[in-house]
């Protein structure tokens, strides 16, 4: 489970950007996450976008309403659930987070005034379809490339199930 929040002015994207963000957020956390493209675990991530009136989002103590158009101010929050993110893999998540919005964006690259954060769920501190969720299960659906399966094993300080 990854949910992926935008916040941006009001107007800020339009339709088109915000249906390319859709898809180019998820594979932006997807692809390090479980190490591999995988379309079936696109079911497990969901990207919120929300629209705040320029007069209810402020930066350097001003209101952007008093700003004018010259900042282009958005903030992405990422949540996922706890497994194999060391400082290179948050990174990488983030460098791909910005530079998916730049594309959609046509900027060459990211706003200054773009801000990303990512926040890991504690394993256990996940819910959905009436109880708690656990990465470890998700491990042996085929999702994961065997090296991010055994990364987040490892993270989490459990060991690879025994086969009878």
């Amino acid at each position: 489970m990854t949910i992926i929040t935008v916040n941006a002015p009001q107007g800020r994207l339009s339709l088109e950007q915000r249906r390319e963000l859709a898809g180019t957020l998820t594979d932006a956390v997807l692809v390090p996450e479980v190490g591999q493209h995988a379309p079936a675990a696109r079911v497990g991530f969901q990207v919120h976008f929300v629209e705040r009136a320029r007069d209810m989002m402020a930066i350097g103590g001003r209101l952007l309403a008093d700003a004018g158009q010259e900042l282009d101010v958005m903030v992405i929050d990422v949540a996922v659930m706890d497994a194999a993110w060391r400082p290179d893999v948050r990174a990488e998540v983030i460098e791909r987070v910005l530079a998916a919005l730049a594309a959609a964006c046509g900027l060459e690259k990211p706003s200054p005034t773009w801000w990303v954060n990512f926040r890991v769920i504690d394993e256990g501190s996940w819910g959905a379809s009436g109880g708690v969720l656990s990465v470890l299960p998700l491990l042996e659906s085929g999702v994961f490339t065997a090296e991010r399966a055994e990364a987040v094993r490892a993270a989490l300080g459990v060991r690879r199930p025994v086969s009878p």
